[in-house]
């Protein structure tokens, strides 16, 4: 929906409408992005964790891994600002070298998903038939299994290193862009546009890449910055769990695990990776209902301005121009 106003009526007396220009892609984001404070405070964390994960080799930080009996479970203080766990080590740089590993998982397992999954719904969407078949069905049976459990398995039989971490959370994300990009492509296939596309020639290779596909990235947007905070927190489980990525790399996960045995006398060693989990899921859920807002036509038209119309007009051609409101449904009157 476009902002309109009314401008003084023509010769004939009928009133001109002049509808706004309709705004960007790119100025939607921007506009949705930056109208909320909670939204800015999560956007600025994230480019900040990210920041810190990218350069954490460059900071004057210990080695994750180094050891030293001598400061063994020492509080935060000034040398250590984060204090140590149970073997010497720097929380601070075990938390943000976790931040690099968690970032990776989630980003790789976005990637992954996103690429198979769309994949897969291009061809259930866009030729139906039997393909649509065997992809509705396999997605049946991934989606049968809990994500989690999933995960644990694959992790089990291929082993806990990154790529099968990564693999493993992907599989359970699969079945879900399979159905988005159905359902989307489905909806589009069927357009004039793409009906004057097949009609002048194109091959099907182009009208699905120029004219089916990228129509139909706004929701598929959407569910990857949904799924990213979901991978982060799989994987945290995952090595929380011992099924995921081990020692001595640093993981929150896996901080969070070691840190339980000593709970009592040194609770910073499960506070601090579980506030950085906190803090990050909740940031990137905040970003990725901010996207949906920014992109979903039903929720974009739900905020959109009323009309405006200019006082000096009329009050007739005002009330003209002003939609009228529906009567009110009475269910089960006689």
């Amino acid at each position: 929906m476009t902002a309109q106003a009314i401008l003084p009526p023509t010769s004939s007396g009928s009133p001109r409408v002049r509808a706004a220009p309709a705004r960007g892609l790119g100025d939607r984001l921007v506009g949705t992005l930056t109208r909320h404070p909670v939204i800015i405070a999560s956007l600025l964390f994230v480019i900040l964790i990210t920041a810190l994960a990218i350069g954490v080799n460059l900071l004057p930080l210990p080695d994750p891994t180094e050891q030293s009996v001598l400061f063994r479970l020492k509080p935060p203080s000034a040398e250590h600002l984060l204090g140590t766990d149970r073997l010497g080590r720097d929380i601070l740089s075990r938390v943000l070298w976790g931040a690099r590993l968690s970032l990776i998982v989630g980003v790789g397992v976005v990637a992954l998903s996103a690429t198979l999954g769309t994949l897969l719904g291009v061809a259930a969407g866009y030729f139906r038939g039997w393909p649509s078949e065997v992809v509705l069905r396999l997605t049946d049976i991934l989606l049968a299994f809990p994500p989690l459990i999933l995960a644990m398995v694959t992790v089990t039989v291929l082993g806990n290193n990154l790529l099968t971490v990564v693999l493993a959370i992907s599989i359970g994300a699969v079945p879900r862009f399979a159905r988005v990009a159905r359902a989307t492509i489905l909806a589009i296939r069927e357009r004039e546009y793409v009906e004057a596309a097949r009609a002048l020639g194109s091959s099907t290779r182009r009208v699905i890449v120029q004219h089916v596909l990228l129509n139909a990235v706004d929701p598929l947007i959407v569910l990857c910055t949904l799924l990213v905070p979901t991978a982060i927190l799989t994987e945290a489980l995952l090595s929380f769990l011992g099924l995921g990525i081990t020692e001595p790399n640093p993981t929150w996960g896996n901080m969070i695990n070691s840190g339980q045995l000593v709970l009592r006398e040194a609770p910073w060693l499960t506070f601090f990776p579980g506030l950085a989990i906190v803090l990050t899921v909740l940031a990137f859920n905040l970003l990725g209902d901010a996207v949906r807002d920014a992109l979903d036509p039903a929720v974009r038209d739900l905020g959109a301005p009323s009309p405006s119309l200019d006082a000096s007009l009329p009050s007739q051609v005002r009330r003209a121009a002003t939609p009228a409101e529906p009567a009110p449904v009475r269910v089960g009157a006689t």
